[in-house]
């Protein structure tokens, strides 16, 4: 990230993030105690032992909340701290203060709480059965379906599982809470949302939200992790700093933090596949169990996307999907990278493996054949413009030499008895805007001080993403002056009220075209008085680089010569900005619209090695063509690419999430939860970004980069299962990921569907 002063401030350590800041003499610490079961009944609560250890120490329970014991935002299904019942193992139950967070920790754990056992419901099908859903099911569809299965000449059928993902940023939740003036609450957050945040804490304070201050200064990583689980504890920091009266700092250790809160929704789904003699895919059903966990959370969220992307990047004609948000008695599961979109491009994909294998079919062909292109319109109605699909995948094919490479495989697998390779290609089609149409919008606030230089505040979350850069070029670039000239400030409500989260790949589009509104507004009446200065049309006037220059000429005044003599005459320097995404329109009713400003297109080829003695895999290459329109900063936007490839290779491949048969946490730290390290990404990494073309409904025709490429992870499932095939000899089938060794040596040893002779006729 050379040039990038954010980056280097994080290399040198010298970053500042919550637990870093300096801490007030009167600080307490906040601990909390966890249940120790996926559900129970809580009888009674005794904290005698806690409030022993030292007369500082403070309990605090549901009892002592003074306003609504609930941070529920589409559903009321969360309690702060439950009252009667807990819902998952790891839950928080009571929340210690004390002057240490040593002692905080050692109060949490002596608080006794006598409890009965209820059994738990962990698998969603088994919750489906019991209609037990956070929201009511969904369904999309396109066509007739019945009637293609009907007709076709190929069909498939078969079960997908697909498991969850822990966020692991660097950075564990936390927040720093103090009143102020008797009837106000200060927030620092590690949250990706600070108005869902503030909006909580005043539900759970019984307070304005005018009376609450929330600042996320900046985040050492958040992945959708952070975007509504960074509430519940800064609410209970808030909670603490609001009943004892003095400032509290609540900042989970890594096991807590990964007991305690949500990760990607695991799936277990049903799908059908139909295809005509000439390998064109003619219909396609899916039923989506997702495990919603204990919560609503952002689930019927996600679920939407999921569905959005059910086709992946193929044209089907005929289609019906349903999505089933099934509550159970784990972690509530919430945002993570991708939002619902690789569960379903999973599925499709496994459905495409699942075809050609019955039609004997080239898969790399058959995906190429049925790929979207321009003017197909979705299944939920919407017209497809600027479709790159088959570009960016003949792209792939012509950068890798794709027949060479699948002819030099075939011959390493037929000279070497315990060593397969396995190649595989898969293409992207990635809607971009949040799911919930309301929240498209956002705000700036820009000032131009009096001696040239510029303050940009918006309500993006700078969480290691590099959003507030690609905000400073643009606000530059709209202004007319350098770069250096621009300081973009950490995201506050007092600066930027009513904020969307950073998430959904749309922080830097809303954020930074709300920027450009106002940094415009504030050049236009620059322009206006220079034009009064120099007796010229504004028309003819511009800014480049903090130069004034009429037509091409340059009139010798500088942008601060200018700044000056407009703040000297009055003119104001400041503007607010608000954007709101066009042309966004959706029927729920119907299932019918519009619900994406644009989509983003790419293709990856991931190539692997497999031991077929020990089932360890080696990820050889990787080959990434994306869209990535008229990038803002391309070394940003590359680093975003290989961040979402390793993280989504990770989801395929290694991250295994693991629950006992009692709901109890199994992968809760890092001795057994594996992550992607140097050493397990490709040495060969090749990303490439397509010829730039714009995108009139982003900012300065850029396309969003922080999720799409995450897609690209899933070629790595099946290039392995291509090597596993060829270790065997035959066409086994399955689709559960993560394909973690211990899976990979059972499909070795024989488990798994393997196609037979009555499959293939």
């Amino acid at each position: 990230m050379k040039g990038v002063p954010e980056a280097l401030r994080n290399l040198r350590g010298e970053t500042a993030y919550i637990d870093d800041l300096p801490e007030p003499r009167d600080l307490l610490h906040a601990a909390v105690q966890l249940s120790e079961g996926a559900r129970g009944k809580i009888l009674s609560i005794d904290p005698s032992r806690a409030l022993a250890l030292d007369p500082a120490v403070r309990v605090v329970t549901a009892h002592d909340v003074p306003g609504e014991n609930q941070i529920g935002s589409a559903v009321p299904d969360e309690p702060l701290l439950p009252e009667g019942e807990w819902e998952y193992w790891g839950q928080p139950l009571v929340l210690c203060l004390a002057p240490t967070r040593q002692l905080a920790r050692e109060a949490a754990r002596l608080v006794t709480i006598v409890s009965e056992t209820l059994r738990p419901v962990l698998d969603p099908r088994e919750a489906a059965g019991q209609d037990a859903f956070v929201m009511p099911s969904r369904t999309q569809s396109m066509g007739n379906p019945g009637a293609a299965f009907a007709a076709a000449a190929f069909t498939a059928e078969g079960r997908v599982e697909s498991g969850g993902q822990e966020h692991l940023y660097l950075e564990t939740q936390g927040a720093y809470a103090e009143r102020r003036d008797g009837d106000r609450v200060f927030v620092i957050s590690s949250t990706q949302g600070t108005t869902i945040v503030q909006r909580a804490i005043a539900r759970v304070l019984g307070l304005p939200q005018s009376g609450v201050e929330v600042e996320a200064r900046r985040l050492g990583g958040g992945f959708g992790g952070k975007e509504d689980q960074a509430t519940p504890w800064a609410c209970l920091a808030a909670l603490g700093a609001w009943v004892s009266g003095k400032p509290v700092k609540l900042y989970l250790d890594r096991a807590t933090d990964m007991r305690a809160t949500g990760k990607r929704h695991p799936y277990s789904t049903d799908f059908r596949i139909a295809a005509d003699k000439d390998g064109r895919i003619t219909a396609f059903e899916a039923d989506y169990y997702q495990n919603s966990g204990s919560s609503c959370d952002l689930s019927p969220a996600i679920m939407s996307r999921t569905l959005f992307h059910a086709a992946g990047a193929y044209r089907i004609p005929n289609l019906r999907v349903t999505g089933r948000m099934c509550r159970t008695n784990l972690p509530s599961f919430t945002a993570f990278r991708g939002f619902g979109a690789p569960q379903g491009y999973f599925v499709i994909e496994a459905a495409l493996d699942a075809i050609s294998n019955r039609m004997g079919f080239d898969p790399v062909e058959l995906r190429r054949r049925n790929l979207l292109s321009e003017g197909d319109v979705t299944h939920y109605g919407m017209p497809l413009k600027e479709v790159r699909a088959i570009e960016a995948f003949d792209r792939v094919l012509e950068k890798t030499g794709w027949k060479a490479l699948r002819a030099d495989i075939e011959a390493f697998n037929a000279s070497h008895p315990l060593e397969k390779r396995g190649a595989a290609i898969i293409p992207n089609c990635f809607g971009v805007s949040f799911t919930k149409l309301p929240m498209n919008r956002g705000g700036a606030l820009v000032h131009v001080h009096a001696d040239g230089s510029v303050l940009v505040s918006t309500g993006a979350v700078e969480m290691g993403q590099q959003v507030s850069r690609k905000i400073a070029r643009i606000a530059a670039k709209s202004l007319g002056v350098p770069l250096e000239l621009i300081r973009v400030e950490r995201t506050s409500s007092l600066t930027v009220a009513n904020t969307v989260p950073t998430a959904a790949s749309t922080g830097c589009d809303i954020n930074g075209a709300a920027a450009r509104v106002a940094c415009l507004e504030i050049r236009d009446r620059l322009l206006a008085h220079a034009a009064t200065l120099r007796a010229s049309g504004p028309g003819l006037l511009s800014l480049e680089e903090g130069r004034l220059l009429e037509g091409s000429a340059d009139t010798s005044m500088t942008w601060k010569q200018l700044v000056t003599s407009a703040d000297e005459s009055r003119v104001d320097l400041s503007a607010h900005g608000y954007w709101s995404t066009p042309g966004l329109f959706y029927d729920m009713k119907t299932e019918r619209g519009s619900p994406f400003a644009y989509h983003v297109y790419g293709a990856a080829l991931v190539e692997v090695r497999l031991d077929c003695l020990c089932g360890r895999v080696k990820v050889e290459r990787a080959t990434i063509v994306h869209d990535a329109g008229t990038s803002i900063d391309p070394v940003v936007d590359l680093c975003q690419v290989e961040g979402a490839f390793a993280q989504g290779l990770g989801w395929a491949l290694l991250e295994e999430l693991r629950f006992g048969a009692d709901g109890r946490p199994m992968s809760d730290n890092l001795s057994t939860y594996k992550v992607p390290d140097v050493h397990f990404l490709p040495a060969r990494l090749d990303i490439e970004f397509l010829s730039e073309t714009g995108s009139p409904a982003s900012v300065l025709n850029s396309k969003a980069i922080g999720e799409p490429p995450l897609i690209y992870g899933i070629a790595g499932y099946f290039a392995l299962l291509e090597a596993i095939r060829a270790a065997r000899g035959d066409r086994i089938e399955s689709w559960d990921l993560p394909l973690v060794p211990e899976k990979v040596l059972g499909l070795l040893a024989g488990t798994g569907r393997v196609l037979g002779q009555k499959d293939l006729q």
